[in-house]
């Protein structure tokens, strides 16, 4: 307990400086450091995994989207993709929404 005295404050012996400022300040940065390593980290590499993919797309392609309709590359065009469906069905698809490629016609398909 804190005894106030003409203005100035008496308290158990030691308690003055506030101790090692770093040490306060090490439980963020270890915070920090976990959310890197399980969240940011993983993140960008399956980011990165994803432009490599998208960059790799070509016409004759067969290929998901994020709504899970399945179709074939028609045409690669700069920020989209034009997706045959069905017989005369072209959706024309952005970049982004495309998850997955099942096959390309020169690499045979491996069994994952």
């Amino acid at each position: 307990m804190l005894l106030y005295f003409f203005g100035q404050t008496c308290g158990p012996a030691g308690s003055e400086g506030g101790g090692n400022p770093i040490m306060s300040f090490l439980p963020l940065i270890l915070i920090v450091v976990v959310f890197y390593f399980l969240l940011i980290l993983p993140q960008q590499r399956r980011q990165k995994k994803h432009q490599k993919m998208l960059q790799g797309i070509n016409k004759g392609d067969r290929v998901i989207t994020s709504s899970g309709m399945y179709g074939t590359i028609a045409n690669v065009k700069e920020r989209s993709f034009i997706v045959v469906i069905a017989d005369g069905v072209k959706v024309e698809i952005d970049k982004g929404h495309i998850t997955n490629v099942l096959n390309k016609p020169s690499e045979p398909q491996s069994a994952n």
